[in-house]
């Protein structure tokens, strides 16, 4: 670890200088990419360089254990364990920092919530969700931006697929992707019985034009005029897009805008971001022979999670958590769970490293 920890030390310096070349400020992509790098450096760099402080102060500790002086070796006795303590707990910090990034971690996220099954409690279900997602990227500061919507006849809804732009998106919330189960008694119930129904929730990483090269030409493109709630263009002007990548066969719909040339920039913006996601998942098939299937597999068919209203109860199946305040999660505060899914896989990913 600590031959590692002087490379990026080295690297880091090595970084700093040519930040400060001409050549490189003149030349503004190279400059943004050794920006973001010195950033990514800097939090390893400030960690290790307290850590050696400590080193330094233990061992100083450890010495005045020998003094002559009886006060100054119980003085030094006391304060070694606290030492002994931080010096570890900076230890693990340097493990987690070294572990490979996601290269994905930074960038926005299409999220896509689908009513799955029990109907229009499904649909509720989903708009619950989607509110929950809405109030959660509220609160850290994000942009939520609705791409297609489509309603529910109760009020729910059927699917909703937005873009979320902000400060590191998916790495808060590439782990929600999965079957969510809600347990509730649905408000048109009239016995009070409990039904469970599903929703699926997919969380794909924004995609980037460097990250996904699709050629115009396997690009089937349709008009067609738009259908619901939207205004007098709705059924008088063909603004809907439909886009058809034909090796793949992935589809994407857009109406919810009144221009063609918005539906389309929107349709290929979710389009993009669904190929990059199945090149993502075909990746990690080919690696899953070779390795244990981890945390944010990005598996769709399993019930990642219930919500059962009657008992107050959250659980995410995966790692075993259970929490008894539903209404503050249905509210957007989901950072204890996501502190755990992300430990949880650090954890997984450490003892991969010792094995």
């Amino acid at each position: 670890m600590f031959n590692k920890l002087e490379e990026v030390v080295d690297r880091f310096r090595e970084v700093e200088g040519l930040l400060s070349d001409p050549a490189v400020v003149a030349n503004q992509e190279k400059y943004r990419a050794l920006t973001k790098e010195h950033a990514g450096l800097c939090e390893i760099v400030e960690v290790f360089q307290r850590y050696q402080k400590i080193c330094e102060a233990v061992a100083g500790n450890r010495e005045l254990l020998r003094d002559a002086d009886p006060e100054v070796k119980e003085l030094a006795r006391a304060e070694l364990p606290e030492l002994e303590e931080t010096k570890a707990q900076l230890e693990k910090d340097l493990q987690l920092l070294l572990l490979p990034r996601d290269p994905n971690d930074d960038k926005n996220i299409i999220l896509e919530i689908r009513a799955g099954t029990g109907g229009e409690e499904a649909a509720l279900f989903a708009a619950d969700l989607f509110r929950m997602y809405s109030r959660y990227a509220d609160a850290k500061g994000w942009k939520v931006e609705i791409m297609s919507l489509s309603e529910a006849d109760a009020g729910g809804i059927k699917e909703v697929i937005a873009l979320i732009s902000g400060n590191r998106v998916y790495s808060r919330l590439k782990f929600e992707s999965g079957t969510h189960r809600v347990q509730r008694v649905p408000a048109t119930e009239a016995q009070g019985r409990i039904h469970t129904s599903a929703c699926t929730v997919a969380v794909l990483p924004e995609a980037d034009e460097v990250d996904v090269d699709i050629d115009p030409g396997d690009l089937r493109i349709d008009v067609f005029r738009a259908s619901g709630a939207g205004g007098q263009h709705v059924n008088k002007t063909e603004s809907a897009v439909r886009i058809t990548h034909i090796p793949t066969g992935v589809v994407v719909a857009c109406q919810d805008e009144k221009s063609q040339h918005k539906n389309k920039a929107k349709a290929m913006k979710i389009l993009s971001s669904r190929i990059l996601e199945s090149m993502r998942a075909a990746q990690e098939a080919k690696m899953a022979a070779d390795r244990k299937s981890q945390v944010g597999s990005g598996d769709r068919s399993e019930r990642i999670r219930t919500y059962n209203f009657p008992q107050g109860r959250c659980t995410d199946h995966r790692i075993g958590l259970t929490l008894y305040r539903l209404d503050a999660i249905m509210q957007g505060d989901l950072d204890e769970i996501v502190d755990a899914l992300t430990t949880h896989t650090q954890s997984e990913a450490l003892s991969g490293q010792e094995g």
